[in-house]
């Protein structure tokens, strides 16, 4: 069967957007009292915000209200919004720009992302204009591991699973 679609990842594979994320998620901890590591960041690539959460508020042991946790996404997602407002084009990963333009036309072109921020991180790095489809946190129910984000992303393209490949980094994915 021949490939027709190629599926990309957003953070580590066309930006690298991990760094404003672990920023807005030590601010967040520190806001809760828990010490947060880089190695406990490497835990939270490619799982939806709601179980970066889940496993943050795990590591210090804290319970938190239904609301109280509602609000501290939002206060995390806002944080990572100021960050990223700074995102330049040249923030876009090397090679992602040039083989993207190779692949243009002869692939199908998908995203296939955690983040709910996808559209505009890749509005600010110029990419958005590559994709035939797009898939993301808001079209989602289920996080990596599981394989919705990218069976959606083979189907706004139109094609099976199995026609695509998918470039990802993180274990999750």
């Amino acid at each position: 069967m021949a490939i027709r679609g190629l599926i990309f990842d957003l953070d580590g594979v066309l930006v690298d957007s991990a760094r404003y994320h672990f920023e807005a998620w030590k601010r967040l901890a520190a806001s809760l009292g828990i010490d947060f590591t880089e190695e406990q960041n490497e835990e939270l690539k490619g799982i939806s915000r709601a179980d970066s959460l889940r496993k943050i508020v795990n590591w210090g042991g804290l319970e938190l209200s239904d609301e109280a946790f509602a609000d501290a996404m939002e206060r995390k997602n806002t944080w990572y919004l100021e960050l990223i407002q700074g995102m330049s084009p040249e923030e876009a990963l090397p090679g992602s720009r040039s083989f993207m333009e190779l692949a243009k036309g002869t692939y199908g072109l998908a995203l296939g992302s955690a983040s709910r921020n996808a559209r505009s991180i890749l509005q600010r790095v110029e990419l958005l204009s590559f994709f035939d489809a797009l898939v993301d946190g808001n079209d989602t129910s289920r996080s990596k591991p599981d394989p919705q984000v990218f069976q959606l992303a083979a189907e706004r393209l139109g094609q099976k699973p199995e026609e695509c490949v998918v470039f990802e980094d993180a274990v999750a994915g």
